[in-house]
């Protein structure tokens, strides 16, 4: 970790949330003032999409699987990470999207990559958000250098549901081909996954309070309004919870470090929460 150049990661697998995370995130530093280099985590995949079909039809990896340490390249992230902090800069790419039409229009092919270039100088801190933020493995390390270190990590079942709404309403997908990838990637779920949350600073887990015991035939994604969300800190010790029991309405303790609240209220939660930790971030910053 580095007072000078603070890094900020959110880390969940596909479909948990992350994106809506880092939109929340992006508001906030704006509203702050704040330039942050912004870094996907799917920009440090190996393989390109067509690279990966090859490989599925190999028997590895699986179809579209990226949750595998061995189909990243994590130690670029590791070295962008360790870059960063000690100097405010690294390298990073672009993962080209279908729907990136200013990237495709510069001649990138959608699941391809841009060329591997420096961030842009003099940012205010660096935040990722990606599969891999919180990697602590035998080889790497990613969660040592990070300040600030969040998992959006709703129940699996919603998960699931999440993703196969996503897939296959706005990327195409048939839903058979979506459980596919699921159960192709529960292996490197369990194992490369699931253990960065044991590293977090905070989790965020959306839990459902509608039937979800069957999540390949739920037809709609619950709302918010039909959902708690389980808020776990590290170090309670850093958490004022009688405030924000009081200004977050229809709140509880759960634990002496856990927090429930309305699914309607995660906006609010992520203010009231994170951005005094960003606040404080910064003001390292500036007198380090």
């Amino acid at each position: 970790m580095s007072k000078r150049h603070p890094i900020i990661a959110v880390t969940g697998s596909s479909g948990a949330g992350t994106s809506t995370t880092g939109r929340i995130f992006r508001r906030m530093f704006e509203s702050e003032g704040l330039s942050a280099a912004m870094v996907g985590g799917d920009s440090f995949h190996r393989y390109t999409r067509e690279q990966m079909q090859r490989l599925a039809a190999k028997g590895q990896f699986g179809a579209r699987n990226h949750f595998a340490l061995g189909a990243n390249h994590i130690d670029r992230l590791e070295s962008l990470f360790y870059d960063y902090s000690l100097t405010g800069n690294g390298r990073y790419r672009q993962y080209v999207h279908d729907d990136d039409f200013a990237l495709v229009a510069e001649g990138n092919k959608p699941g391809s990559f841009t060329p591997w270039q420096d961030l842009s100088p003099n940012t205010s801190l660096l935040f990722y958000e990606g599969l891999h933020g919180g990697v602590v493995s035998d080889a790497f390390n990613i969660a040592q250098y990070v300040d600030l270190l969040i998992g959006v990590v709703p129940i699996v079942n919603l998960e699931w549901i999440q993703k196969i709404h996503r897939d296959t309403h706005n990327r195409g997908y048939s839903q058979e081909a979506v459980v596919e990838t699921i159960l192709n990637r529960m292996n490197d779920y369990v194992h490369d996954i699931v253990p960065q949350f044991s590293h977090t600073h905070i989790n965020f887990q959306r839990v459902p309070l509608v039937d979800t015991s069957n999540p390949f035939v739920v037809r709609d994604v619950p709302t918010e309004d039909e959902s708690m969300l389980v808020i776990h800190f590290r170090d309670a010790r850093e958490v004022d919870f009688p405030y924000l029991l009081q200004v977050i309405p229809n709140s509880v303790l759960s634990r002496h470090d856990t927090l429930a609240i309305p699914g309607t209220k995660m906006s609010l939660a992520m203010e009231l929460i994170v951005r005094p930790m960003v606040q404080r971030l910064i003001a390292q910053k500036t007198f380090a």
